[in-house]
């Protein structure tokens, strides 16, 4: 089968392989495509001359080769034991190595061996060997990174395909890649019309694996269900927090996919649910929803005050990775399409380096608070302000006042977008109104 081309992630391995001395960690939700990268990457080392020996690869998620090297599965942690044993497996295939050359190991799903950090750490410190690593939770990696490794490892932060991806891959006619380049804005596109590719990425999903199933909803949602959300449920929430009511946890994790892009509190949530009569200790909820995070199914957005500058102790909001698995977890194809769009720029603006928050403009004598969709802080400390509607156009301009206010309120220099799916761009008061569609593609800024 052909992989799906993954050009942003490619190039960021690509940029950092002549650096043996920093680790490279691939990290993301299950399944979208951090193997397939590795792959992609060996693919383009063998082109550089580099040979299949100089390649020690190594999936932990595999069980033939579990077996292979020696490494036995704890029941309980779900966690291999025995890191001295694959550390001795890896230790060998690059003896026989010619010296001299440099040799690329890659260990997919490091977080399933127990001690992991003991054997990258081992393998960074070896003499040309660049070492590269993929894992599926954050929290196995946010307290060791820095300490294990001395700051020297590069992360690399993986989603499911973007909607550029999607629609340079999927069979629709759309343009690929280069064409996307070259291309001026509008509709006038090669086959499908962009917003109809667009709803069938809403629905069917980014995960590169769902593109396999020819639009079949069905085997689409067993797939997502199956493979993506209950592994991550199973391993990331329930043995972790030895979790023996999920009845509990389900009604958490369909609570907080239906209401992604609206404030919410812990609070709230635990609110809501004892209004239906579930019962939940605070400490519990906690864990569930710091879980679902960690395993990188949902992502949380800080509010920000954006005339005092520091972030607020207020309601978060909440987005999911991907909306087509969202759609499967709910069990429902139809969806608020303002509160979708919003969901898919805030990943498309975490996919382009972006720290985002959610800005919140407190209230004055005579005013209401305002908010802010995304501030999104370039590196460096450059901000650009984002409001996100469906359409700017409903309602005899009333629709158009509403989102501009708060950016107008806004008085620094700072670039503003409203972006929306209204066809064509414009400027307003100095505010830059843009198509989301040639947004996502990058034929708009």
């Amino acid at each position: 089968m052909k992989l799906i081309d993954r050009p942003e992630y490619l190039a960021q391995l690509k940029k950092w392989q002549a650096s043996n001395d920093l680790v490279k960690i691939v990290t993301g939700v299950r399944r979208c495509g951090k193997s397939k990268l590795f792959e992609l990457f060996q693919e383009h080392l063998k082109t550089t001359g580099v040979t299949e020996e100089q390649l020690v690869k190594v999936n932990l998620e595999d069980g033939i080769q579990q077996k292979k090297i020696g490494l036995t599965l704890d029941k309980k942690t779900q966690l291999l034991q025995e890191h001295g044993v694959l550390l001795d497996f890896v230790m060998a295939k690059i003896a026989k190595v010619k010296p001299g050359l440099k040799v690329y190991v890659f260990l997919d799903e490091i977080q399933m061996l127990e001690n992991w950090f003991t054997v990258a750490n081992t393998l960074r410190l070896q003499k040309n060997v660049d070492v590269y690593l993929t894992g599926s939770n954050a929290y196995m990696f946010s307290s060791d990174l820095h300490n294990v490794f001395g700051g020297r490892f590069i992360e690399i932060k993986m989603q499911p395909l973007s909607f550029k991806e999607y629609a340079s891959w999927v069979n629709l006619g759309v343009p690929t890649f280069d064409e996307l380049e070259k291309m001026d804005g509008g509709y006038a596109r090669f086959g499908m019309p962009l917003p109809e590719v667009y709803e069938k990425y809403i629905k069917e999903s980014g995960f590169p694996q769902a593109t396999l199933f020819g639009s079949n909803l069905d085997m689409i949602k067993t797939y997502l269900m199956d493979s993506v959300y209950n592994n991550t449920i199973h391993k990331d929430i329930v043995l972790r927090f030895g979790i023996t009511d999920e009845v509990r946890l389900e009604e958490v994790v369909r609570f907080m996919f239906d209401n992604i892009s609206n404030p919410t509190s812990l609070r709230g949530i635990h609110n809501s649910l004892k209004s239906n009569k579930i019962e939940l200790a605070p400490t519990t909820l906690n864990n569930y929803v710091k879980g679902l995070l960690d395993g990188y199914l949902m992502y949380k957005c800080e509010p920000y005050d954006i005339k005092g500058k520091r972030l607020l102790e207020s309601d978060a909001k909440y987005y999911a990775c991907d909306m087509g698995l969202r759609a499967a977890v709910l069990g429902k194809d139809n969806y608020d399409v303002g509160r979708a769009l919003e969901n898919v720029i805030y990943l498309e603006l975490l996919r382009r380096g972006y720290a985002v928050k959610t800005g919140k403009i407190p209230a004055r004598p005579g005013t209401n608070a305002l908010e802010i969709d995304f501030v999104a802080e370039k590196p460096g400390g450059i901000l650009e302000y984002y409001q996100v509607a469906w359409t700017a156009f409903s309602d005899d301009g009333e629709t158009m006042r509403r989102e501009l206010t708060p950016l107008e309120e806004i008085k620094d220099n700072y670039p503003k977008y409203l972006i929306t799916m209204d066809i064509g761009s414009n400027v307003n008061n100095g505010i830059k109104r843009l198509n989301a569609l040639d947004w996502l593609l990058g034929n708009a800024d």
